[in-house]
Order: C-alpha cells, then structure tokens, then sequence
C-alpha cells in the first residue's frame, strides 16, 4: 500500500490565537506557504519565549559597568548603659569597593555575548517553528495529491470494470476478469478513505501547528509545487558556515570563554576598597585634643591573593580548558554542519530529478500505455493480466512521482535547517 510521508516533528500545542483565526478567515485568497510560516512564528509561545529571554539577556549588559553599592555604617561607641543608650563616641562611615580597572569592560563583552547568544536561540527557533510548519503544509499538499491520484485510480478501475462486463456479455472474456476488477475497484475505494483521513488529520495537524482550533477551515494554497535548487553545493556549505546558529553560537562561547580566561587572569590582580569615617567625640577627654572634638579618617585596603595556587591558579587552568572546549565544539559543529548539508544537498537533488523524471516522461507513457491496453482489451489483443498490469503501472508511476517530490521537498526543508536560512529568498 503506497503512501507519503514527511520525516520530522512538528512542534503540537494547544492555544487559541484571536488575530490568527481572523485573519485566516478573511483571506481572500489560499494562504501560501510564506504567510502560514509568518502565522506560526507569530503565534508560537516557543518564538515568544526565546524573544524574552533576548530581552531579559540584553538589559544585563549595563549592569555590568554599575559600581558596586557603597556601604554606609553607623557605630554608637563606648555607651555605658547599653548599645543605644548614650555613646562617649559615634562614627559615621562610608565604605565603597572597587574591581581593579579594566574587569568591568570584560564582564560588559561577557554580558553582550550572552546577549547575541539569546538571539541566536531565537533565530533558531524561529528557523525550526518554519520548518515544522512547512513540514505539515508539505503533507497536506501531498497527501491530498495522492488522494487525487487514488481517485483517478478508481474511476480508471471503474471503466475497466464496465469493459470487462461489456465483454463477458458477449462470451468474449471469463468471470474472473469481472471479478477480479471489481475486487480492484471496491480496495481502491476504501483506500480511498484511508487517503481522505490522512488529508484532515493533516488539516488538524497544520492548525495544531498554527495554533489555531482543530476544527478551524484551512483554505491554504494546494498546489505542488517543486522549484529545482540551482545554488552549488559549496556555496550552500559557505552559507550555513555564515548564517547557521549553532555554528555562530559556538563562535561567541568560544570568544566568551577567551574573555573569560582573561578575566581568571585578572584574579591575581587586586580589587580595591576605600572609604571615608567622621568621628564625633561626646566626651572631651576621648577626642585627640581637649579642642578637637571631631575628626576624620580616610582609608584605602586591597586584597592580597596569597592563595593564588588555591584559587587563581586553579581558576585560570579552568578557564583555558573551557576555552579549549569552545574551540572544539565549535569544529565539530562545522564538520557536521558541512557533513549534513552535502548529504541532504544530494539526497534532495536526487529526488527533484526521480520527481521531475515521472512528471515529464514516465507518467505521460504510463497513460498512453493504459489507453492503448483499454483499447486492445476491447479488441480481444491481450487479456486481463496484461490490462491490468497496465493500470497498476500508471497508478504506480504517479505515486512514484509524489514519493520523489516527497524526498525532495523533505530534503529542502531538511536543508533550510541545517543551513540556518531559507534556500528562496
């Protein structure tokens, strides 16, 4: 039993979208491809969420440059009551933390690769939400081809039927020709059936994907078609070394991690502390002099990192092993990138070629051979086998030619993937 089926999961949940729904219901012409992948990046809670988690990455960034928040103490010293009773002495304090010069801009780059990060992830999916919607737009188109294709079977199995009643009429043919095209005809019809629910399962699959009601009516544009990729295969593998996501991401972790190895390195350089302190003398004899009953003090302190092979070293040995690690996930990302894209490229060339192949010539002689098999049979030329080989052979050509349009246009959406962008632009 013949049937067509695209590879890939399509990304199912359940929301209700109001301006979605209205506008599918007034278009006034079928929604093409283009517009019901706009319609789904819209209304995808995943696109929406990775667009937040940009927003929330990008106002990091200048919190970064902020100082650190001074520190404002107050001491009632030398009380001889209790600690609020009241003091011989008061202090008022004023301490402030500084990094030594030049981390804060670090952290910054730190901040903005994360932030470019976020975006990446929110391109990728939105390049995914697209390929999971043309995913199902493909199904539709070509499971409702191939019920086209199954029911010009069955009107082709009925004129075989009435031919071969007309010609046992006559004594002209045996009973089991009649039998055996009526046992053809009654499968085709159920099978028929099976196609036609495949159709609206691929109705409600697609407004699943669009997150629009089950029951919604999809008036989408069904006609399939195949556009040849004309871009080589090494432009298409420069490409995605350009434009893919994962390969672009590899890239800022791995320049994150270089700053960050920069950063461990500045952990052997001191961080700051200075501050200012007012004393207010309540008893004359505390204070410096009999006429002096205030004063001020100021202070500066730095960290000593004495336990540099504790801490820095192994901080610094950390952060070039993560390094390393970018480096090296970032060329295993490039060779499978380039790996995938060369064996989706052939395999999607291949099948426009089977497809284009039965389109234009297998299918054409396939017809002209059923007409000429109908024909014979009438005249007493050839028996039931051979019409009937006839007739399954066109029917096996056309369904062969969505099979190859099948593996051509799950390969392009397969390429668009791998590459990062969309193949027509």
């Amino acid at each position: 039993m013949p049937t067509v089926r695209i590879g890939g999961a399509l990304m199912l949940a359940i929301a209700t979208i109001a301006f979605v729904a209205s506008l599918a219901g007034a278009a006034e012409s079928p929604l093409s491809e283009a517009q019901l992948v706009e319609i789904a990046v819209e209304a995808n809670p995943q696109v929406k969420s990775a667009r937040y988690r940009w927003d929330s990455a990008v106002h990091s960034i200048r919190q970064t440059l902020a100082p650190n928040d001074p520190i404002f103490t107050y001491t009632n010293g030398d009380s001889p009551k209790n600690p609020l009773g009241r003091a011989s002495v008061r202090e008022f304090n004023f301490t402030e933390t500084f990094q030594f010069p030049g981390k804060a801009l670090h952290q910054r780059d730190q901040a903005e690769f994360a932030a470019e990060i976020a975006h990446l992830a929110l391109a990728a999916t939105v390049r995914d939400v697209r390929a999971a919607t043309e995913t199902g737009y493909y199904q539709l188109v070509l499971d409702e081809a191939l019920a086209g294709v199954n029911d010009e079977n069955v009107r082709n199995l009925d004129q075989v039927v009435r031919v071969t009643e007309t010609a046992y009429s006559t004594s002209a043919v045996p009973q089991t020709d009649v039998i055996s095209s009526e046992f053809d005809l009654a499968a085709a019809r159920q099978l028929q059936r099976q196609y036609m629910t495949a159709v609206a399962n691929d109705e409600t699959a697609l407004n699943l994907q669009l997150y629009r009601p089950v029951g919604s009516p999809l008036y989408v544009d069904r006609t399939l078609k195949l556009e040849a990729l004309t871009a080589p295969l090494d432009a298409l593998t420069d490409r995605a070394y350009a434009v893919r996501q994962e390969i672009l991401e590899a890239a800022l972790a791995e320049r994150n991690a270089n700053t960050a190895l920069c950063l461990a390195k500045m952990e052997y350089l001191p961080d700051f502390t200075a501050g200012v302190q007012y004393d207010e003398y309540l008893v004359p004899s505390f204070a410096p002099s009999p006429s002096q009953e205030r004063d001020w003090v100021g202070f500066v302190g730095f960290n000593l990192p004495v336990f540099f092979w504790l801490k820095q070293d192994e901080d610094v040995a950390r952060a070039k092993a993560n390094l390393q690690a970018a480096r090296s996930d970032q060329a295993l990302i490039k060779i499978q990138t380039a790996a995938a894209v060369a064996t989706l490229y052939r395999g999607a060339q291949f099948g426009y070629e089977t497809a284009i192949l039965y389109r234009d010539s297998l299918i054409p002689l396939a017809r002209q051979d059923l007409r000429v098999a109908v024909t014979a049979y009438q005249s007493g030329k050839i028996d039931f086998v051979t019409l009937s080989s006839a007739l399954q052979r066109e029917y096996a050509a056309r369904v062969s030619y969505l099979q190859a349009a099948n593996q051509f246009l799950a390969g392009e959406v397969s390429l668009e993937q791998a590459i990062g962008a969309p193949l027509h632009q």
